[in-house]
């Protein structure tokens, strides 16, 4: 005696669950230009800041001193071109002396606008809104031209926050940029916040092995920190028809392979089948059945190819 039941049949639109931390699509690390002894950083480890705004500056003694010396030494320079231009007119100077001294006149000019240009960039100033994620040097410390003094996060209307996630080659294979997808993170169990891929790296990450995908995320109101976890699920474009059975009805499963008997005019067939996933009790087959179909729900472990069935209700 066995209990058979119908399949089903349903049309799904396919997920892809993963999991990844939350970053911003632009990260950097202020410096200054040249070197010297750090006067004021005037922000802190994780607070915000807007565009434009003034976040370090160096001690401006040394600075200061070479622009008044560039200053002085083009003001030699322009006395000498003058009394240089009044000694040709009256033939005692050459032309070559004279185009010479413009020549020494021009370098002048030249290098105050370089000890310039160097002043001015002795100070960072924030180039986007974000925040600091992390302040590298301290006050009062010698930095060299270049040397990192603040890493930063660029936070442009809360729309910058990115959750970075590792998909494998198939699940790669089968996104596409545009595609939407909803996100959990963990500092905000309660919250589901919408998302859209973003980008796709074209190469697999060296450490992980995975390939990565970055979601765009809408967060509202909400600001998480950076290195937050959180989980997506990346919705297909295409909805996929799917067998549903009993997980009962299952013989022999072994990954996504496994076996149901198929009711048969009084016998039954031993019939294999391909999982995709399973659900609570139930197993989503990709492949094996159609939806004619009668499985066999109980007695399962009993039965063969020779056996004959009673069908009870």
């Amino acid at each position: 005696p066995i209990k058979t039941a119908s399949v089903q049949s349903l049309a799904l639109n396919n997920t892809i669950s993963a999991s990844g931390l939350v970053t911003t699509e632009n990260q950097a690390n202020y410096g200054f230009k040249i070197g010297g002894i750090i006067s004021r950083i005037y922000v802190e480890e994780g607070q915000f800041f807007k565009k434009g705004q003034l976040l370090a500056s160096l001690d401006e003694t040394e600075i200061n001193a070479g622009l008044n010396q560039t200053d002085l030494n083009l003001k030699k320079y322009e006395r000498d071109y003058k009394r240089a231009g009044n000694l040709y007119k009256d033939s005692v100077y050459t032309l070559e002396q004279l185009q010479n001294t413009k020549t020494g006149l021009d370098i002048a000019r030249k290098q105050k606008d370089a000890a310039a240009f160097n002043a001015r960039y002795s100070k960072i100033y924030a180039a986007a809104d974000g925040y600091v994620s992390k302040k590298i040097a301290s006050e009062g410390e010698v930095v060299g031209a270049g040397s990192p003094i603040l890493a930063i996060n660029e936070t442009s209307q809360n729309n910058n926050y990115l959750l970075k996630v590792g998909l494998t080659d198939k699940e790669w294979a089968a996104v596409k940029v545009g595609q939407k997808a909803a996100v959990t993170l963990d500092g905000y169990p309660d919250e589901k916040f919408g998302a859209f891929i973003f980008r796709k790296s074209q190469a697999a990450d060296a450490a992980l092995g995975s390939f990565q995908v970055e979601l765009k995320l809408s967060l509202k109101k909400s600001r998480p920190a950076v290195g937050m976890f959180g989980k997506a699920e990346i919705k297909a474009e295409q909805s996929e028809d799917f067998i549903i059975i009993p997980y009962n009805s299952l013989i022999e499963a072994d990954g996504n392979k496994a076996f149901v008997f198929i009711a048969e005019n009084n016998k039954v067939k031993r019939q294999p089948v391909t999982i995709n996933k399973f659900e609570n009790n139930k197993v989503f087959i990709k492949e094996g059945l159609q939806r004619t179909d009668q499985i066999v729900i109980s007695n399962s472990a009993y039965l063969n190819e020779q056996s004959t069935i009673k069908i009870i209700k």
